[in-house]
């Protein structure tokens, strides 16, 4: 349970990172212990909804893999050497990432409560299935080649190599790219039995790699809690962006309002031989802007 409440909270940190430049940006997260549900924007099958299951899948499994790896779980460890022969010059070696035995435990745990009848709607349960798989084809994809290279005063003559996965963040980059282009959905009957089938085009099943969504989201101008909005209002935005994060989308046209802040940072670095560092401390100020 320890590595389930890492993931927890590496999912709230990722999240709200990733969508720290816009409007909706993963508060919703922010939940008390007691609180009995998730707030309106996760509960009612929307595309934000839709990206946090699917990065919690992801991140439930990639923490297991990792714990096997760093011997925090008893039950597993290192993944098995692969089969591939590696060109020469290069070995397998160290202690790969054990992600078969981390998607098996995460999907277990992961889709567990979805999969009793007292879960919710169907489609719901549809939906939050089928974008906790897509968080975990993602997460395989992750799983890259890595090497450290072995020789006299790193000559690099040997390289030892093992599978490990990329940082959370990068898994979570690649899910927002899917958030922005999520499909919709709708629960119709699809030969003896109710489907998913995009809203639009529903001449074709859903992919395997899309995110869906049931219900369209608010805005998330202004706060609104029974569609789970906190609204913008002191939000900072960048005015010289014309992204998502820029003070006209950020603020919703609503103006913006400036402040200058000092920053303490250290500049004019010395370094002295043999062997240490000293900097002298300067003052910046920079102007932010916040939402009216």
């Amino acid at each position: 349970m320890q590595t389930i409440i890492q993931a927890a909270r590496e999912v709230k940190k990722t999240c709200q990172k990733t969508f720290g430049d816009m409007r909706w940006n993963c508060s919703s997260i922010e939940i008390p212990v007691d609180a009995p549900k998730y707030r309106p924007d996760l509960d009612r099958g929307t595309r934000e909804a839709a990206f946090v299951y699917a990065l919690s899948a992801a991140a439930i499994s990639h923490t297991i893999a990792q714990a096997c790896t760093s011997g925090d779980l008893r039950l597993c460890s290192c993944a098995p050497i692969p089969s591939q022969v590696l060109e020469p010059g290069y070995r397998w070696g160290g202690c790969a990432d054990n992600l078969h035995y981390g998607l098996m435990m995460g999907s277990k745990f992961a889709d567990a409560p979805l999969k009793m009848k007292r879960a919710g709607s169907h489609a719901n349960k549809l939906m939050h299935l089928h974008n906790s798989e897509v968080g975990r084809q993602v997460l395989k994809e992750a799983l890259v080649m890595k090497c450290k290279c072995h020789g006299v005063s790193g000559s690099c003559s040997v390289r030892t190599c093992w599978r490990g996965l990329q940082d959370l963040r990068e898994i979570a980059v690649d899910l927002k790219n899917m958030y922005l282009s999520a499909t919709k959905v709708v629960h119709r009957p699809m030969g003896t039995r109710k489907q998913l089938v995009p809203k639009d085009i529903d001449i074709r099943p859903v992919r395997e790699k899309e995110l869906v969504y049931l219900q369209n989201s608010p805005n998330f101008c202004s706060e609104n809690e029974k569609l789970g909005s906190v609204g913008t209002r002191d939000r900072q935005c960048n005015k010289t962006s014309a992204g998502s994060d820029s003070c006209d989308m950020m603020c919703c046209d609503r103006g913006y309002n400036s402040y200058t802040e000092k920053l303490l940072e250290r500049c004019h670095c010395k370094y002295h031989w043999c062997c240490y560092v000293t900097c002298k401390k300067c003052e910046r100020l920079v102007e932010r802007y916040v939402c009216k």
